[in-house]
């Protein structure tokens, strides 16, 4: 049985707790958060020992792995040394999106975990349900044909005005690595955003993708939308037929070119995710295997590398929209 820890006990930290919690690959054994009495009391409430450093939790406890769920300045400044404190230690990393906001530092991170041969994850829920599972499965089965064009789009309502560039580092993490899951490395970008009067945050941006097959896409993005309603929608199309998921997770219609009929999977109501939440039990759960069977690195679904391309991505249409100009994507090798 893995023995795992947790790093930052803020919200997200605590579903991750939760989850290990109720693992039956892994045993909770730790909670460190800077604030004490946040770290006590969600280590209390799961039956972990409390620390305040991650140091003194890495000297205490002989840790396997490690979920590191601290914020910071776009959701990703003080990712970069929790994380490294724990490869340096021999410790496996699961790491919160984004992977970091500073490109330099997630670059670095990626190459510290592939140095010593470690597991390295980013908290990619979004790719680990049935349902994306389900159309993955058709693209690789040849049903879609060669890939034509692919259209994703993510809304949900965010006030945070801590950073112009927020909404992009924090939140599109998500939307790249979903479109990298269907389609491939992104090779160029061209960006366009926007945002209503009295906001600082660009808190919508248009952006425009071309991948390595010569597919291209499209992510429209949001933090001015209502909560209230679906927040997700992609659109994958190839020569042989058309997919649209929906909601994440919830529906997913097979186009094919050739018949007029359709193929829908819904999210069960037996057996199917309860809500959002459950997509972080299938994405620890699926690191967990991944960490328990010894699998190669180049086969961690949802890796270091996949975090670092997404933001790659994300750090190009930045530049595009500042400069007006295409943007060519680094390839993570």
């Amino acid at each position: 049985m893995l023995r795992v820890g947790v790093i930052g006990a803020r919200g997200i930290g605590e579903t991750h707790a939760r989850v290990y919690r109720q693992d039956p690959l892994c045993e909770l054994v730790a909670v460190c958060d800077l604030a004490r009495e946040r770290a006590d009391e969600v280590a209390a409430r799961f039956g972990a020992r409390a620390y305040y450093r991650v140091e003194s939790m890495l000297r205490a406890e002989a840790l396997d792995a490690v979920s590191v769920a601290t914020g910071g300045f776009e959701n990703g400044a003080a990712h970069f040394e929790p994380t490294m404190a724990c490869l340096e230690a021999g410790v496996h990393v699961l790491c919160e999106k984004p992977i970091s906001n500073d490109i330099e530092e997630a670059r670095a991170m990626v190459r510290a975990a592939r140095q010593r041969g470690l597991y390295f994850g980013i908290n990619l829920n979004h790719r680990f349900v049935p349902a994306a599972a389900r159309a993955r499965e058709w693209i690789e089965r040849g049903e879609l044909g060669d890939p034509l064009f692919i259209n994703q789009a993510l809304w949900i309502r965010n006030a945070n005005e801590s950073s112009e560039w927020f909404h992009l580092r924090a939140l599109h993490p998500h939307s790249i690595d979903v479109m990298r899951y269907f389609c491939g490395d992104v090779r160029r970008v061209q960006a366009f955003c926007h945002r209503p009067a009295g906001r600082t945050c660009w808190s919508n941006a248009s952006i425009n993708l071309q991948f390595e097959s010569g597919c291209v896409g499209h992510l429209t993005g949001s933090y001015d939308m209502s909560m209230h309603h679906p927040i997700a929608r992609c659109e994958v199309a190839g020569t042989r037929g058309r997919f649209v998921l929906e909601n994440v997770y919830e529906t997913l219609t097979f186009y094919p070119h050739d018949t007029p009929e359709t193929r829908v999977y819904r999210n069960g109501i037996f057996g199917g995710l309860t809500g959002f939440d459950d997509t972080f039990r299938n994405r620890i759960h699926r690191w967990l295997e991944q960490i328990a069977a010894g699998v190669p690195r180049d086969q961690v679904e949802g890796s270091g590398e996949d975090g670092l391309a997404a933001q790659e991505v994300i750090e190009a249409a930045i530049r595009s929209f500042e400069s007006g100009t295409v943007e060519d994507v680094p390839l993570v090798e």
